[in-house]
């Protein structure tokens, strides 16, 4: 008996990152729900997938080819590739943001109303309204060389390009959700705080626990993918039709905490 809550079963999906982490574990809960799931990874996947394309999001060509690859109506999109803070700031900048930006926007047009987007963004994105200028001018580019040619001549990008990179999925998720709401397709992101996941413990290697622990309250204790990939598949789903332009914490209330910086006594 098929587990399907959100009601994917028979509709077509692209799961990007679906290798590992939090897309894998995505991809998995789509394929047990029946979902027919288009894999886009720059490494293999090991999940029975009915489709799947080797993709390197820094390559626009790539992209594009693999989104020819995909011929018919497409009813979801979970965009959960990334890279973590130590990778090189162009790769960071052209995984997370604008190699995301461009297959999602070549897929846009092949979904029809009823549709439904959702970006796997970072707490780390919390700080957006800070920089909100410059990352307007980011998500105004025009192209996929416009975009890395605006980062390369920025300090931001370059020096900060994991959270700018995720500020900028959500005030893109922001922006763009008008235009495609329209067009009867909804655009939402999430902000995980602390999920274990490969990449996490690649960012432990250099990061000291104390910090990541941090990130883990108030909840006390780090996500798994599972529990983010719930919320990413009810968020693309009938059940949550009215939800659009929604930068959704998945992140056990850090956010929550730390905007009213006090814990009162209950």
């Amino acid at each position: 008996m098929r587990d399907d809550p959100f009601g994917y079963s028979g509709r077509h999906v692209v799961v990007t990152g679906c290798q590992s982490g939090i897309g894998r574990a995505t991809a998995a809960l789509l394929v047990e729900a029946g979902a027919r799931v288009h894999g886009i990874d720059w490494q293999g996947s090991d999940l029975e997938l009915p489709a799947f394309s080797q993709v390197d999001l820094r390559d626009r060509a790539a992209i594009d080819r693999a989104v020819g690859a995909i011929a018919e109506p497409v009813d979801a999109l979970f965009n959960c590739a990334g890279l973590p803070p130590m990778s090189p700031w162009r790769d960071v900048m052209t995984v997370n943001f604008i190699g995301m930006r461009h297959l999602t926007e070549a897929l846009i047009a092949r979904m029809p109303a009823g549709g439904a987007i959702v970006t796997v963004g970072s707490n780390g994105g919390a700080g957006w309204r800070q920089r909100l200028p410059a990352l307007r001018e980011l998500i105004a580019t025009a192209s996929f060389e416009a975009a890395l040619e605006w980062c390369g001549a920025q300090d931001a990008p370059r020096s900060d390009a994991y959270n700018f990179s995720k500020e900028a999925i959500v005030v893109w998720t922001l922006a763009v959700s008008a235009q495609t709401i329209a067009r009867g397709i909804r655009l939402n992101c999430t902000s995980p705080g602390a999920v274990q996941t490969p990449m996490l413990a690649a960012i432990e290697e250099v990061t000291p626990g104390e910090l990541i622990d941090a990130v883990a309250q108030p909840i006390g204790r780090r996500s798994s993918p599972e529990e983010q990939a719930r919320v990413l598949l009810m968020l693309n789903s009938a059940q949550a039709s009215y939800v659009n332009g929604v930068d959704l914490p998945v992140d056990g209330g850090f956010i929550a905490a730390r905007s009213l910086a006090y814990s009162p006594k209950l």
